[in-house]
């Protein structure tokens, strides 16, 4: 935050001297928006209860802490497409407030209804890209963790400097995590999985690497999509040194 208590300008708002957009190298694109009707009903019951809306985090006095009305141990999920794991993960942590990050809007809403349907309290929806808001709303060495299910492989070689997991944001997402607190992740494509051990063991604060998967995570929708495929899921897990 500046001295006016103002954040930086999140991605797609960034300008040039001259008035122009910033072109920003960014880990996802933003898809359709249209809504089946199973989602309106869904974004009707509940996007103004669960979703915080993009402009809020511009807010001074906006907080993660505040968009659950107490103080409870943070974990953040990155990409979290239609709530599949989300929804399990959090019923199970109770005890735990979760942010879902993910800007897929017909994603987001059926995670809503997910929400809805599972009766949860400790989940909150936010549209706005991840590293910006890892670096500007996460304090850092708090996170009690961190879910990094499947993200978008870029498998073409040109895009791979579009790929989430990257030194610059292992750097920051380890910051941000409290010293024990793990960081999982999965990913159905070989050489994405190979690239995030590389660079998550080069990362001198964490500690981890390939394990069984985890049996807590539900298997969903991008996972089967890579079965059937015939791809090799690979789970990891980093801690926090």
């Amino acid at each position: 935050m500046s001295d006016e208590g103002v954040r930086p300008a999140r991605p797609h708002h960034k300008l040039t001297d001259d008035g122009q957009r910033v072109r920003e190298v960014l880990s996802y694109s933003r898809r359709g928006s249209r809504f089946t009707p199973r989602q309106q009903e869904a974004w009707t019951a509940y996007a103004e209860r669960w979703w915080l809306p993009d402009e809020a985090v511009d807010e001074p006095a906006f907080s993660l802490a505040g968009a659950f009305g107490r103080e409870a141990p943070l974990i953040v999920e990155i990409g979290s497409g239609i709530g599949e794991s989300t929804v399990e993960l959090a019923a199970a942590r109770p005890d735990h407030d979760v942010v879902a990050l993910e800007v897929w809007r017909p994603g987001v809403a059926d995670t809503l209804g997910r929400i809805g349907a599972a009766g949860l309290t400790n989940v909150r929806m936010l549209s706005v890209d991840a590293v910006w808001s890892l670096e500007h709303l996460v304090e850092p060495d708090t996170l009690a963790g961190l879910w990094v299910f499947f993200p978008d492989p870029w498998h073409k070689k040109r895009h791979h400097k579009r790929r989430l997991v990257s030194p610059d944001f292992a750097r920051l997402a380890a910051s941000r995590l409290a010293v024990g607190a793990e960081w999982r992740l999965a990913t159905d494509w070989a050489d994405y999985a190979e690239q995030m051990v590389e660079v998550l063991d080069a990362e001198p604060l964490l500690t981890g690497g390939v394990v069984e998967r985890w049996a807590e995570r539900p298997v969903t929708k991008f996972e089967r999509k890579g079965l059937a495929a015939d791809r090799e899921i690979t789970d990891l897990a980093y801690v926090r040194r």
